[in-house]
């Protein structure tokens, strides 16, 4: 199978850089949201990312012109019904997750690969919602997804050599490092990333330090290009804290949320798309 035209299943921070990414690697990309207004603003990213490369160099106007027309939007799941590979970016929730793949198993022809793109929850959990787990995988992209070369490939139980090799493939179509990682919660990125941050968010919470300061040690201490709790604020502290509690229901209290982590969050204070999180960004209030 010949994989053209991919699907992406939310218009949100993810959703938009898969779509920039599969759109500047030549695939005809149709972006799903139900919100309209969430699909103004990822269409609005991606075209001001265009318009940055066509600046800065690295793309002529004619290839952003053409890059634009191989791009589409729709609010119904049924338009996927064309696509080869459709990838779902939806907020990290099991029961919303299973409920999408088991309408696209619906909509889409037999041999269309369907990919999640979880940080956290199970392969083999999600395809099980479906009577053809065969052709569902893990594809976890990195944020900013333009920018970041690794996609982790996760199998899940039934996922066929077959799904497996026609996604490692696209994987280096799109210019990305494709490594596997086993199907367990979290998988590798994620087991380790978030714990760190929310590691992180406990050091703030105890008083050993302020906010700029944890975050300057870990920059300067170990060569991160971003501190783990402007990692935090940037990741989104909605998704930490969900990625959490997936990770101590699987794994135990040694992955408990940090009490401020789920107080910031009922607070609305999500960091950067809320415009406060442990930082104050354009638009916040104090």
């Amino acid at each position: 199978m010949e994989i053209r035209t991919i699907g992406v299943i939310g218009a949100g921070q993810m959703g938009s850089g898969i779509a920039e990414v599969t759109i500047h690697s030549g695939f005809e990309t149709l972006m799903m949201d139900l919100n309209q207004e969430t699909i103004e603003k990822g269409k609005g990213r991606i075209l001001s990312d265009l318009e940055k490369r066509v600046q800065k160099g690295k793309m002529s106007v004619e290839e952003k012109e053409k890059a634009i027309q191989r791009f589409s939007t729709t609010v119904e799941l049924g338009d996927f019904r064309e696509c080869d590979f459709v990838i779902e970016a939806a907020t990290e929730n099991l029961n919303l997750k299973q409920e999408i793949f088991k309408k696209l198993e619906g909509v889409t022809r037999p041999q269309t690969i369907l990919a999640s793109n979880t940080s956290s929850i199970s392969i083999t959990t999600i395809a099980s919602a479906t009577h053809d787990p065969d052709r569902v995988i893990g594809m976890h992209f990195f944020n900013p997804t333009p920018v970041m070369k690794l996609i982790e490939i996760i199998r899940g139980l039934r996922t066929s050599d077959e799904t497996f090799r026609l996604t490692k493939d696209l994987s280096l179509r799109l210019g990305k490092t494709p490594i596997e990682a086993a199907d367990f919660p979290g998988f590798v990125s994620s087991r380790l990333i978030f714990s760190y941050m929310n590691e992180a968010i406990y050091a703030f919470y105890e008083g050993m330090g302020k906010a700029e300061d944890i975050d300057t040690i870990m920059k300067m201490g170990a060569n991160h290009p971003m501190g783990p709790l402007e990692l935090a604020d940037f990741v989104g502290l909605d998704t930490v804290l969900s990625v959490m509690k997936i990770l101590q229901e699987s794994f135990g209290d040694k992955y408990r949320p940090c009490p401020l982590l789920q107080k910031y969050v009922e607070a609305g204070y999500l960091g950067v798309k809320t415009g406060r999180g442990f930082y104050l960004y354009e638009g916040g209030k104090k």
